[in-house]
């Protein structure tokens, strides 16, 4: 299995926004359904997780970065084409208060007509796109990855129709089942010699057993409805959040198939791969903190200055772990890609090392949805889509004629210039200035830096002049503990609170107070 193979969108690209289940806060039991919801979801996700990573860094060391640059080229048709696939209409079930039988069929029949027509438009457009990236076998592999979307519609409703009673212990194990399907499948095609095609195999298998299960969990015994009257509530919610997936889809997705053309599938993997790494935190990690971090916003959107108070301290912890992390990759890179990954993959260090850079940005900027949809402001996060669907394939247009090292590059420049963007846009209605931003996110700048520097001297100036053949696990082990070490050491000193802040958010997964401004 590639990495995060058990997506759609197996580059780790950045996560659109998620739809969030709505149940009435009248149930009785609500609170022991949110605690239940909470413990299955992290719990399986965390162990999913790190089967999924330890297939994945499995698979990597038989495979060549080859392969990977082959499997980006067909993964960018599949993501682009992916959006349209139906989960928000399906989701417009969640937002409804009642919902009949009649409106599980009519969505049912939804997901089967454009699943289908997705399908049949891959199978088509299948030549042309290996035409584009000059790659024949890329045609094969796009009608063999058709096979997901006819999986999506036996998915999705199952799905949805648990979470909006947050039923998620049946969900949550089902996913755990299908990703150790998924691992058998990638281990099992890698070792036989399968090459790119195990990057296929793995997640056809992981969207089928997960389809098939959840079928057969909720009983979803439904004919489709494809009497469609009545049905403009789902249709409508569908097509807002349809197109600001097109637009997500098309900043995220742009440098690669910009790139795909101009750069032979080797280089093209290294940089897939990298990308990878270095979206470990954003599009894994950030999600589940901001679920914890931002509980209070639905409650305090009525009270500004509360409300700008709650997103500040949000944005103050969720950097405290940021910067560590991004920052610690720079510095250790080499050590990191050799011992996870082996030597084949040495010219990976330095697009780890720029992309490292540019995640701090990307990981700030995406914390200003959920707060303007939270204010009722979607129209916001419409416009940063927007600006950035513009924008970043420029860049990287730009930047791709000047090698692949400098595609890195355009990623840090190209997330700073929405990261600017997304603060002019969403500054006012959040109620901050940039002064208060800045003061918010200093604690994790200051002591990342003093720890990326404590780091990068010990290691060129100890560990690798007097280590001689030190092997790169020990040095890995070396970096990371006094990385992490003087890290702590630099906020217990400097920022007290904020350390015991971010430990609470991380270790007992407790959501910090917030400290309302003074009033006159």
């Amino acid at each position: 299995m590639g990495p995060n193979k058990m997506d759609i969108d197996n580059t780790a690209r950045p996560e659109a926004p998620e739809v969030i289940p709505s149940t009435s806060q009248a149930d009785s039991d609500f609170g022991g359904k949110v605690r239940s919801a909470v413990i299955w979801r992290s719990g399986t996700q965390i162990l999913a997780q790190i089967i999924s990573w330890g297939s994945t860094l499995a698979v990597m060391r038989i495979l060549s970065p080859g392969d990977y640059g082959i499997f980006a080229m067909a993964q960018v048709v599949l993501v682009f084409l992916a959006f349209m696939s139906g989960h928000g209409f399906a989701s417009s079930l969640i937002q409804t208060k009642d919902v009949s039988k009649f409106q599980i069929r009519q969505a049912f029949g939804i997901l089967l007509l454009l699943n289908a027509g997705i399908a049949l438009t891959q199978l088509v457009i299948a030549s042309a796109a290996a035409a584009y990236y000059k790659q024949p076998i890329v045609a094969e592999l796009l009608r063999w990855q058709a096979l997901i979307y006819l999986a999506t519609p036996f998915m999705v409703i199952p799905e949805v129709l648990m979470m909006r009673n947050l039923e998620f212990k049946k969900p949550a194990i089902i996913n755990l089942l299908s990703a150790v399907v998924g691992v058998v499948v990638a281990l099992s095609c890698a070792y036989s010699g399968w090459g790119v095609w195990t990057l296929i195999a793995a997640p056809i298998a992981i969207f089928w057993s997960r389809a098939v299960c959840l079928v057969i969990a909720t009983r979803f015994y439904y004919w489709p409805s494809f009497d469609f009257r009545g049905a403009g509530h789902m249709v409508g919610f569908g097509t807002a959040l349809l197109l600001n997936h097109f637009f997500w889809t098309i900043h995220s997705q742009a440098d690669i198939f910009i790139a795909g053309r101009v750069l032979d599938p080797h280089t093209l993997g290294l940089y897939s791969e990298a990308l990878f790494f270095a979206l470990i935190f954003s599009s894994k990690f950030v999600p589940p903190l901001n679920e914890v971090a931002f509980p209070a916003y639905s409650k305090l959107q009525d009270d500004p200055e509360a409300f700008s108070a709650a997103f500040l301290k949000a944005v103050r912890l969720i950097m405290l772990i940021a910067f560590p992390f991004y920052f610690g990759m720079v510095v250790a890179a080499e050590p990191m890609v050799l011992t996870l990954l082996g030597e084949k993959w040495r010219e990976m260090i330095p697009f780890v090392q720029i992309l490292a850079l540019a995640m701090p940005v990307m990981t700030l900027q995406i914390l200003f949805g959920p707060a303007t949809n939270a204010l009722g402001k979607p129209k916001i996060l419409m416009r940063n889509s927007i600006f950035g669907a513009l924008v970043m394939p420029v860049i990287y247009y730009i930047a791709i004629q000047y090698g692949a090292l400098a595609l890195a590059w355009g990623w840090l420049i190209s997330f700073c210039a929405l990261m600017g963007f997304t603060y002019w846009t969403s500054h006012r209605p959040i109620g901050i200035t940039l002064s208060g931003l800045l003061a918010s996110i200093r604690p994790g700048l200051i002591a990342g830096l003093v720890m990326a520097a404590i780091v990068f001297l010990t290691d060129h100036f100890l560990l690798l002049p007097l280590g001689g053949g030190l092997p790169q696990p020990v040095r890995l082990a070396a970096l990371v503990t006094l990385g992490g070490a003087s890290y702590f050491a630099m906020l217990w000193y400097s920022s007290r609170e904020a350390f015991l802040e971010a430990f609470n958010l991380v270790v007992k997964r407790k959501a910090p107070d917030i400290d309302l401004p003074a009033k006159a």
